[in-house]
């Protein structure tokens, strides 16, 4: 009871923010009175640190990557140039504004997307004088999009990362598994945000009022040396595997490449159009904090009971046959993500799949749909990601506020036919390959 009390309070003050108080201060205090109550042990710390230290530095060396690419002018760069392929049609515009905000994910983890996706496409929504309502479609999509494409490499999410460092998934397997799913995932996510808002697209707009794609091209060396960068930060990411190197490892030395680049070092700075150190001192260190104390808050949960149970459950879903236990982990994972934020959750269902006693394919399917749990369930609720916390925050800022019983009815709505194409993929599209 102590332990879930504990946890209760963390959670609340980490979607609250009490005076604007970081994340990671509210779930590292949480850490500290469960160390002081003894609900977790010293001892547990290092458990904790060791799962989560490289997916933590991994999301801030991305963050860090995707804002200096932010201010370069790489996405608007990119949105500006979806909006005029668009040619004037709405309901073409719309899939491509989809699937840009799918490949942002996928690359840019879906922390990014949300971020940086999200104003560059309410700026040129408001260039394209869309309705409200129209706005709202492609404001939703990008929102979703965010979360539910971003499945198919490590690094496309948290989530991703701790649990493939946990059962030690390399990149190359990771990729051949969920690449082939997120696909599935991106079109089912298509289609149901199509069904429910085609009458709500314009047929036609004016690119009149479109700026070129390069006016927002901010700096040009930087807009550069991007492509080949992250071409050769995705082939490093295949060779981690074989090399043993950590994911973090590889993304820090690309971070620190394009800040050196974005600093003119070589030039004594000047020339520097993007300013470094505001990135850095703007990147999500309350992360590192909030990694660290909530996994640390949900450990104690565990040594309370709630792995064991877990464990029991999963058991008993395994004997169930491949499809109920995909289906069961998938769907009970994304209700305790949207509960209780799908950081925590993973983390929960981790522990629970290691300790559940069933076959080795049963568990590798269970893996796999634990992590499309905590990357689509977090949709049913605000509270589910900090992705979607990130959206609601960027949107009000930009004077467009939904309000939680708006935004839970549209998730009740779109996750669940999502969520179950995707984990159906998983189970017929794992077996084949393992097979293959």
């Amino acid at each position: 009871m102590l332990a879930l009390i504990i946890f209760i309070v963390t959670l609340v003050l980490v979607i609250w923010q009490p005076k604007g108080l970081g994340i990671g201060w509210s779930a590292l205090g949480g850490a500290l009175i469960a160390l002081a109550f003894g609900v977790v042990r010293w001892s547990d710390v290092s458990v904790v640190w060791d799962i989560v230290w490289d997916a933590t530095f991994t999301f801030v060396a991305l963050i860090i990557i995707s804002l200096i690419l932010d201010k370069a002018g790489f996405f608007g760069w990119a949105a500006l140039h979806v909006a005029r392929l668009g040619n004037g049609q709405g309901r073409l515009l719309f899939p491509m504004i989809v699937i840009l905000g799918a490949f942002i994910s996928a690359f840019f983890a879906n922390d990014g997307a949300a971020l940086l996706l999200t104003p560059i496409v309410i700026a040129i929504l408001l260039r394209l004088n869309f309705s409200p309502p129209s706005a709202l479609a492609f404001i939703i999509a990008t929102g979703f999009i965010a979360d539910t494409a971003s499945l198919p490499l490590v690094t496309s999410n948290l989530v991703n990362i701790v649990s493939a460092n946990y059962f030690d998934i390399g990149f190359g397997r990771y990729a051949a598994v969920m690449v082939p799913v997120n696909i599935v995932s991106v079109i089912a996510t298509l289609a149901v945000l199509w069904i429910a808002y085609y009458r709500h697209i314009p047929t036609h707009y004016s690119i009149a009022n479109l700026s070129k794609p390069e006016s927002a091209i901010e700096d040009p060396l930087v807009f550069k040396a991007a492509f080949p960068l992250l071409a050769l930060l995705l082939m490093a990411y295949f060779a981690t595997e074989s090399l043993g190197l950590h994911i973090s490892l590889v993304t820090g030395a690309a971070a620190l490449l394009l800040m050196a680049i974005a600093s003119r070092f070589w030039q004594g700075g000047r020339g520097a159009v993007v300013s470094v150190r505001d990135v850095v001192r703007n990147a999500p260190w309350q992360i590192v904090l909030f990694s660290i104390g909530m996994y640390l808050v949900v450990y104690g949960l565990g040594n309370a009971g709630l792995t064991d149970y877990g464990a029991q459950i999963l058991s008993w879903l395994g004997q169930q046959g491949a499809m109920t236990a995909t289906l069961g982990t998938g769907f009970l994972s994304a209700i305790v993500a949207s509960i209780m934020n799908n950081m925590p959750s993973t983390l929960v269902g981790a522990l629970a799949i290691d300790s559940a006693q069933v076959p080795a394919a049963t568990r590798e399917l269970m893996i796999y749909a634990n992590v499309i749990g905590n990357d689509l369930g977090p949709k049913f609720t605000p509270i589910g990601s900090l992705a979607t916390l990130l959206w609601l925050h960027v949107l009000a800022e930009k004077d467009y506020k939904i309000s939680w019983g708006q935004y839970m009815k549209i998730g009740l709505l779109i996750t669940p036919p999502v969520l179950l194409a995707t984990l159906l993929a998983l189970v017929f599209w794992l077996p084949y390959l393992s097979n293959v």
